[in-house]
C-alpha cells in the first residue's frame, strides 16, 4: 500500500453492509443486510464508497427470483431488517443451482473512490460507475479497469445507470449495423431504455419504430420526438405497424416482452412491408430477412409464432454480456467512452423513486419493483444517511 493514501485507508471502514438474497432449499426468499469486510485495494484496485445503483429489470431475478410476492413478510428495522417471501415448490427446480447460498444483488452503480493501491492514485476522490455485480453495498472494492471515470460535474445519481442500459441500446445499433439492417422496431418503448434508445437513433439518424402498450405511452414518446409510435392496445394495431414498418424498412426488432404473440406481429408486418417492395409473387415470401430478438421476458408465456411471414426470417435471443465478449474489449471501451461523454443528455436516466438499502426490503417497494412499470424506476442509495 503506498504512503501517499494511507491517511484515506485509514478512515476507509472495516465493514460495509451488503445486500443479500438467499433461497433456502425449503422454499424461503430471505432478503437481509449482512456486514462484510472491506478488503484494502491491491496495487491496481480501488474501493468505491458506493452512492447510487439503479434496480434494473436484470436485477429482479437475482433479488427476487421465482418468489411469490403475495407472501411477503418483513420483521425488524434499518439494519436488521429481514424480509421472506415463499417460492412455490414447482419453482424450485429451476433454480437449484442456487439454494441455500446467499447472494449479492445489484448488476452496476457508482459512487466515489475512497481508497486505491500504488498504481492507481490519480483516481482517489474521482466518482466512478461499476458494472461489478454485488453494487447493492455500501463499499465495494474493485480493479480499477472495471470502473468508467466521470467528470467532477458528473454525480454517481447520474453516473449510476452507465452500463447495463447504455451498453445495450448501443449493442442494438451495432447489431443491427453487423447484420445489415437499416432501421430497428423495439417493444415496451416507454421504459427508462426505450427514452434512451430514442435520443440515440434520433442522434446517429436511423429510424425506430416503438412499441408500446397504452395511449398514454404514445403521447410521452411523441413529445420526446419519436416520429414512428405503434400501440400494442389499439384496435389498428396491426396495420399502424405494418405502415411504419413499410416507412421505415425496419427489418430488425429487439423485444422485452418474449411471451405471446407480439414477435410473430412483428414479423409479420415486415413481411407485408416487403411484399409490398416486391416486384413478383413467391408462394415463398419475401427475400428480405427479418430478424426478432428477445432480450426480456415481461410476459413469461410461451412466445406464439403464426407463420405467415414467408422463410426469410429468425427469432433468437440477445444478451449485453455475450454481445460484450463478442465484439471485443476495444470495442466496448469505446461504447464506454461514448456513454461517459454523453452520460447527461443521450444517456441520461430518470427515476421515480429513491431508496435506501434497508428500504429496498419493504414489501410495497419490492411489490413496486417486481411490476417493471413503465415510467417507474428505482435507485439504490447505500450510503445515504
Amino acid at each position: 500500500m503506498g504512503h501517499a493514501n494511507d491517511d484515506m485507508i485509514n478512515r476507509q471502514p472495516a465493514t460495509g453492509l451488503q445486500l443479500r438474497s438467499l433461497i433456502t432449499s425449503s422454499g424461503t426468499l430471505e432478503l437481509s443486510l449482512a456486514a462484510k469486510d472491506i478488503e484494502s485495494p491491491k496495487e491496481d484496485e480501488v474501493v468505491v464508497r458506493i452512492e447510487a445503483a439503479p434496480v434494473n429489470p436484470s436485477d429482479l431475478g437475482l433479488l427476487l427470483g421465482p418468489a411469490d410476492l403475495s407472501t411477503v413478510v418483513t420483521r425488524g428495522e434499518g439494519a436488521s431488517r429481514r424480509t421472506t417471501i415463499t417460492v412455490p415448490e414447482a419453482r424450485l427446480r429451476a433454480i437449484t443451482g442456487r439454494l441455500d447460498k446467499a447472494m449479492p444483488v445489484g448488476n452496476e452503480g457508482a459512487g466515489v473512490v475512497i481508497a486505491t493501491g500504488d498504481n492507481m492514485k490519480a483516481l482517489l476522490g474521482k466518482t466512478v460507475a461499476v458494472a461489478g455485480g454485488a453494487m447493492y453495498s455500501e463499499y465495494r472494492t474493485v480493479t480499477a479497469s472495471s470502473c468508467l471515470v466521470f467528470p467532477d460535474d458528473v454525480t454517481p445519481a447520474e453516473a449510476a445507470a452507465s452500463f447495463v442500459n447504455p451498453l445495450t441500446a448501443l449493442g442494438m445499433l451495432e447489431t443491427m449495423r453487423k447484420e445489415g439492417h437499416t432501421a430497428l422496431v423495439h417493444t415496451a418503448a416507454a421504459s427508462n431504455l426505450g427514452h434512451m434508445l430514442n435520443r440515440l437513433c434520433q442522434k446517429d439518424g436511423v429510424d425506430l419504430v416503438n412499441i408500446v402498450r397504452a395511449p398514454a405511452q404514445v403521447d410521452t414518446l411523441r413529445n420526446l420526438g419519436a416520429r414512428y409510435v405503434c400501440d400494442s392496445s389499439a384496435e389498428d394495431f396491426a396495420p399502424q405497424l405494418a405502415e411504419a414498418i413499410y416507412a421505415t424498412n425496419a427489418s430488425i426488432a429487439f423485444d422485452a416482452i418474449g411471451g405471446g404473440r407480439i414477435a410473430s406481429k412483428i414479423l409479420t408486418a415486415m413481411e407485408s412491408a416487403a411484399a409490398r417492395r416486391m416486384g413478383n409473387y413467391s408462394v415463398y415470401g419475401s427475400a428480405t430477412h427479418k430478424q426478432v430478438y428477445i432480450y426480456g421476458g415481461l410476459d413469461t408465456s410461451p412466445t406464439e409464432l403464426t407463420r405467415s411471414y414467408g422463410m426469410a426470417w429468425s427469432i433468437g435471443g440477445w444478451l449485453l454480456t455475450p454481445f460484450i465478449q463478442k465484439v471485443g474489449a476495444a470495442r466496448v471501451a469505446e461504447l464506454r467512452e461514448r456513454v461517459a461523454s454523453e452520460i447527461k443528455t443521450t444517456f441520461a436516466s430518470h427515476y421515480s423513486q429513491t431508496v435506501g438499502l434497508a428500504e429496498l426490503l419493504r414489501p410495497e417497494i419490492l411489490q413496486a419493483i417486481s411490476r417493471k412499470a413503465s415510467g417507474e424506476k428505482f435507485l439504490v442509495t447505500p450510503t445515504r444517511t
